[in-house]
């Protein structure tokens, strides 16, 4: 499986497309701009949103479910997917831009 850093994801974010594959909730609270979201509880259903001629650079929260959903979305026929090492929270240490935290509790 190949992988990048976040920190060499923050030096080409601009001409990259990311699925965050992490729950509802976590997305909500807080995500980088501009992202695909496809949690990995629905990766059957919500793949339908990306094109298998494409290349993502998957993420979750720390990196267990984006090997996870890159394994099941490999199955179904996606090739180039790239997994960000240390996940959302790796991305959170660099320059690429995430929306403002809200507090889950706080979302309906």
């Amino acid at each position: 499986m190949q992988s990048i850093t976040a920190e060499e994801l923050a030096t080409k974010i601009d001409s990259v497309a990311i699925v965050d594959v992490r729950k509802q909730g976590e997305y909500e609270a807080e995500h980088v701009e501009n992202v695909t979201h496809c949690s990995l509880d629905y990766i059957a259903d919500e793949q339908n949103k990306l094109d298998k001629n494409k290349t993502y650079y998957v993420h979750c929260a720390g990196g267990y479910r984006s090997v996870i959903a890159i394994s099941e979305l490999k199955r179904n026929g996606f090739t180039n997917l790239i997994d960000i090492l240390g996940g959302f929270g790796a991305i959170q240490k660099t320059t690429i831009p995430v929306t403002n935290f809200v507090c889950p509790s706080t979302l309906k």
